[in-house]
Formats: structure tokens, sequence, C-alpha cells
């Protein structure tokens, strides 16, 4: 039996699960501005009891890989990388994305449209992609600053559902019958369970000490206004 820990750490939600098999057994998660670092490693463990089993019973980690919030990201690879340095165990990624559209297809699995993962990239600006209902890519992943000609040539033909925190801003530019939109959290690490097991049962591992997040665009600093 595989036991895959998993981490998604991308957005505001600091979420942890544990699947047997490609399901999920165990999970803990809260959403919050800066709760990654102090909160991640304690729902690490209290998930991990709560299946009862110990670190070293553990087959892999995984871990969402972006895009996403870079600290976020770099909290959650930098903490899935040493636990496999800790256990001897192998890394698992996933791409961010692909997991909020699978577990859109967890929710609503006789669903034939488009789906379209949107995170907060600040401003009008989002990360996304689109994938039908097979979770294949109809659109690849980017940054996108959305207007009301976004998506315009998928919409004419498709139903999209929208989800993600950076879904809701755009809900006024993406005007359209055939647009939707989805508030629930689909930034889940339970949604990461299909996919893990899929990987693992391929042997897509990644190397734990080159492994880095899918920042997507780089981290750009900035400086505060001088006082006057």
């Amino acid at each position: 039996m595989a036991k895959i820990l998993q981490l998604e750490t991308a957005t505001q939600v600091c979420s942890v699960a544990l699947s047997f098999d490609g399901k999920t057994v165990a999970w803990k998660e809260e959403s919050g501005q800066n709760l990654h670092a102090a909160n991640l490693t304690l729902f690490i463990d209290e998930v991990i009891k709560k299946a009862g089993l110990t670190y070293q019973d553990l087959d892999a980690v995984a871990v969402s890989k972006g895009p996403g919030s870079y600290t976020g990201l770099r909290i959650g690879v930098s903490t899935a990388k040493g636990l496999c340095y800790a256990l001897d165990k192998p890394l698992i990624a996933i791409e961010t994305l692909e997991m909020m559209a699978a577990g859109f297809m967890v929710e609503n699995p006789a669903y034939a449209g488009l789906i379209c993962p949107m995170i907060d990239a600040r401003r009008m600006e989002v990360y996304t992609s689109v994938f039908n209902s097979s979770l294949e890519i109809i659109e690849p992943t980017s940054a996108k600053i959305i207007d009301e000609t976004s998506f315009a040539d998928l919409l004419l033909q498709n139903k999209i559902s929208f989800l993600g925190d950076g879904a809701a801003k755009c809900a006024e530019a993406l005007n359209h019958p055939n647009a939707f939109f989805d508030a629930n959290n689909f930034n889940a690490s339970k949604y990461m369970s299909a996919l893990s097991f899929d990987a693992f049962n391929q042997g897509r591992f990644e190397d734990v000490a080159y492994f880095e997040p899918f920042y997507l665009k780089d981290f750009v600093v900035t400086q505060p206004k001088p006082k006057v």
C-alpha cells in the first residue's frame, strides 16, 4: 500500500493530507494570512498521528509545486524536501492548477465542460490554464491579465467553470452565459491523492537536491515609497 503525505501551500490555504493507494484517509487545512511557516509542520504531525502512522511508514512525500505564492511555495517545497532527505523517501511534485481541476472533477464527476482554475497573481492578473473533463490540457499554464476578451473563443463553444481565488475577481470581466464560477476551495491537498498515486506508480519522482517550485514568474521585491 502506497502511503503518501501531501502538502499544498500555493495560496493562503495551508493544507496537509495523507492518502493510501490514492484514497485520502486524513487531512487538515486552514486558510489565512501567513499560516504556512507556523502551522505546516504541526498539521503534518496531526495528520500522521490521525492515520495511526509514524513518519517512517510513509512511502513518499508529494507537494503542490505551483504556480502560486512565492513564499507559500518555498515553504511547502522546502518542508517536503527536508522530509524526503531525513526519511530517505521519494519526492513527488504535482502541478497546482492540475490539482485544482482534479478536485473539481472529484466533486462534479458528471461534468462535461472545460475547467479553468485561477490563482490570484494580484491586480487583474492570474495564473491559469484550461483543462477538459479528462484533465487533458486545452490551454497550458500561463500568467494572464484578464479582460472581457479573455477565453472568448473557448466560451463561444464551451461551458467553462472558473475556480480558485483568482476567479472571483474576474467574474465581472468574464460575463458570458457559458462562464460559471465555483466558490469552493480546490486548493486542498486531499485533491492530490489520485494524481500522487499515479505518479508514484509510474516512478515520476523529483531530484530532491535540485527540485525547485514552479514559480512561473520571477519574484520581484517592491521597495516602499519614501516617507515625505
